[in-house]
């Protein structure tokens, strides 16, 4: 990729219905309260439980040092100027799978097509800058991320076995998607 020009601190990406921007700490309210949602807590198994507002500035913390670091791009989804969820692109991960693509949506949000409109932004930004592809990893059993996916126009590659970690120590097997500039 070439990121050569580009400000991560500032950068915007546009879809036909939401602004991914840069996460500010005025988000900690909005991101606390979508991570009090069971079905998120239960896919979103770095987060701890329960999630409080300290909790989100920690998150909020780390994600805008990715961006000041250049190994990421975290955003915060905005559809009509309010909170819809978050997302973002890690740019610095696995070398020959390309930048991997993560998100996550408000269940306020949910059933209106935008995790895969937050993901096919994403993948259109990385192959804007170069990237030759995405990817992104998604649990077994999570199956309405795994149609996410196909809906961002992502391919089923394989299983990649024990890659996910849980809680309790375990870890989950993971469907791997990705996803050619020349798709």
């Amino acid at each position: 990729m070439d990121l050569s020009g580009t400000d991560l601190t500032t950068a915007v990406v546009r879809t036909a219905r939401l602004v991914l921007r840069p996460p500010t700490t005025d988000d900690a309210a909005a991101v606390t309260r979508a991570m009090q949602d069971p079905e998120t807590q239960r896919w979103v198994t770095g987060a701890p439980v329960p999630y409080t507002e300290d909790d989100a500035r920690a998150f909020l913390d780390t994600v805008l040092r990715q961006r000041a670091e250049g190994t990421g791009l975290p955003v915060v989804a905005e559809a009509d100027g309010g909170f819809v969820g978050t997302g973002g692109l890690l740019l610095g991960g696995a070398r020959h799978l390309g930048p991997e693509i993560g998100y996550s949506v408000a269940p306020w949000a949910r059933r209106r097509g935008l995790a895969a409109e937050v993901a096919d932004g994403l993948a259109g930004w990385a192959f804007a800058h170069g990237a030759p592809r995405v990817h992104l990893v998604v649990d077994v059993d999570n199956a309405a991320s795994q149609a996410v996916a196909r809906r961002a126009r992502f391919t089923e590659e394989g299983v990649v076995r024990g890659c996910l970690p849980l809680r309790d120590g375990r870890f989950s097997d993971a469907v791997l998607f990705g996803r050619l500039a020349t798709d």
